[in-house]
């Protein structure tokens, strides 16, 4: 790995600040204590490359269990582990999978997050240790223009974590970030997708994707480019899982909303690059919460239908 890990000052630093945004809600939060609840859930990872000489496919296979604790207002604190099941990847430089080093269990994700909407703008900021081995900041855009147009940003401030021998850190200083434009055509729930960006690992590219949303499902087909690796592409798979009608309670415990596979037919896994903030994020779904965006697949009948406990 190319950045030098150590025992670094921002880590602490950034605990302090997660605490100080759990124990400092927003003002509104004891008005909305009824809307409170925490999810705890897990579904499996699920990746397979075919690079290997002696045998067809190199199989990766775990759980990841997680939980979402929802505290009003949009604010949430969410965390995810892996639990190994199969690798066969066997590649401790592998990035989603640099902390564990041979160990069943290893530290994925844990982050605290806001949603808000400020004019026709929506925001997601996001603070904590995210997918990828990357901890620090991140901010998400999005822009409505019309009911088929939209733009897109991400950015992010980040370091290299790793807990493989103690906790190390690199210093907090490598941004990455994307800006695009989404088209989402009503008629057939098909999603045009593109952005350009500079990627984790010091590359710079841009992305093109055409999703169709289906009833439970999405299947998209998409194509890179990159300075250092050329051209690549692949197809998604997201699949959202039953059941479909869901009591809501205080404390609830379901299966992941999503099965998420993705097939790369050429590329390099160092290139086009970002880390997820949130255990269940996926193409279908978006950034943004489905009550506070109405728009693209948001549009479509939800996936989830949820009533309160009586």
């Amino acid at each position: 790995m190319k950045n030098k890990l150590t025992r670094h000052t921002t880590a602490p630093l950034l605990a302090l600040m997660l605490m100080l945004v759990l124990l400092c809600p927003p003002r509104r939060a004891a008005a909305q204590e009824r809307k409170m609840s925490v999810d705890i859930f897990s579904g499996a990872n699920f990746a397979f490359r075919d690079i290997s000489y002696n045998r067809q496919y190199d199989i990766h296979l775990s759980l990841t269990p997680g939980f979402k604790w929802n505290f009003g207002d949009h604010w949430q604190v969410a965390g995810q582990m892996y639990v190994d099941i199969i690798d066969q990847y066997n590649n401790p430089y592998y990035s989603q999978y640099y902390n564990h080093k041979g160990n069943i269990f290893y530290f994925g994700l844990l982050d605290v997050s806001k949603e808000l909407k400020l004019g026709g703008l929506y925001c997601k900021a996001s603070a904590g240790f995210f997918s990828e081995s990357r901890y620090g900041v991140d901010l998400k855009l999005f822009l409505p223009v019309t009911s088929w147009f939209a733009f897109e940003a991400q950015g992010g401030l980040t370091g290299l974590f790793s807990t493989s021998n103690g906790w190390g850190f690199s210093p907090m200083q490598r941004f990455a970030g994307t800006i695009g434009g989404d088209i989402y055509l009503a008629g057939s729930n098909t999603q045009l997708r593109g952005v350009i960006g500079s990627y984790l690992y010091k590359d710079f590219g841009c992305e093109a994707e055409a999703i169709r949303h289906f009833r439970h499902s999405s299947v998209s087909l998409y194509a890179n480019w990159n300075n250092k690796d050329a051209f690549d592409g692949g197809f998604r798979v997201v699949v959202m899982l039953p059941p479909y009608h869901r009591k809501q309670r205080m404390v609830n415990i379901r299966p992941a909303s999503n099965f998420y596979l993705p097939y790369t037919i050429m590329g390099h896994e160092w290139t086009n690059r970002m880390y997820r903030t949130a255990p269940e994020e996926n193409m279908r779904d978006g950034w943004f919460s489905r009550d506070l965006l109405d728009w693209g697949s948001h549009t479509m009948e939800p996936d989830f239908i949820i009533t309160p406990k009586e």
